[in-house]
């Protein structure tokens, strides 16, 4: 069969170390063993790099992640991580079951719809000097919805005991959760899969203390 260059090429992801975002795109190439190169875009220098005209070519939105693949830029990271999962081998990152596929959709949706919008850079920058309170608010109020959904679901992962897009989304929300100071003893079942997940190596290997934008100051 015939491969373009654009799709034998490594994929680019254009992201930040400490984006939840990024980080779940990170995961996701991890679990399906694909090599990639990653160029920094950092959220806070020079008032944001992803204010340029050039980022905004590739994200619009002016957000990260972008992620050039297959000769298209993609945006957004669960349409990139569904993307992944419909066009390369590897562990799955949505279940073959729609029971519990619409689960991990619905889990993945509370946490990137509901929760990390609205604690992320650009809406704490707006809200000043009451962020921190803003953001344990609206983790809190995602997490009391999550905490007995996941006590339904969750086996050894969030979704029964394989690892899916889910995963990937909660622990990327818990890390910006312990950021905010979010008393975790009040969900049990979150903590405990998000610290069976951090024992993982593709949940090592791109968290944010390991990348190659990450300051000196923060490297594990």
């Amino acid at each position: 069969m015939h491969l373009s260059l654009a799709c034998m090429s490594k994929p680019v992801l254009h992201g930040y170390f400490r984006s939840s975002c990024s980080w779940r795109v990170r995961i996701a190439f991890a679990l399906k063993g694909i090599e990639y190169d990653q160029v920094p875009v950092n959220l806070i220098k020079d008032g944001g790099q992803q204010r340029t005209q050039e980022y905004k070519t590739l994200n619009p939105m002016q957000q990260v992640p972008a992620v050039e693949i297959d000769g298209i830029t993609l945006s957004q990271s669960l349409a990139v991580i569904q993307y992944l999962d419909e066009t390369r081998p590897g562990a799955r990152l949505l279940p073959a079951d729609p029971k519990k596929r619409a689960h991990v959709r619905i889990i993945s949706d509370i946490i990137a719809s509901g929760i990390q919008p609205l604690q992320n850079l650009y809406v704490i920058q707006k809200i000043g000097a009451e962020k921190v309170q803003w953001s344990q608010h609206f983790i809190d109020r995602g997490f009391q919805a999550l905490e007995p959904l996941l006590k339904e679901t969750a086996g050894k992962y969030c979704v029964g005991d394989e690892i899916s897009m889910a995963d990937i989304c909660l622990v990327p929300q818990v890390y910006n959760a312990e950021r905010f100071k979010v008393d975790m003893e009040q969900y049990p079942t979150i903590k405990r899969l998000n610290q069976t997940l951090l024992e993982i190596d593709a949940f090592k290997v791109s968290h944010p203390s390991n990348q190659p934008d990450t300051p000196a100051d923060l490297r594990a």
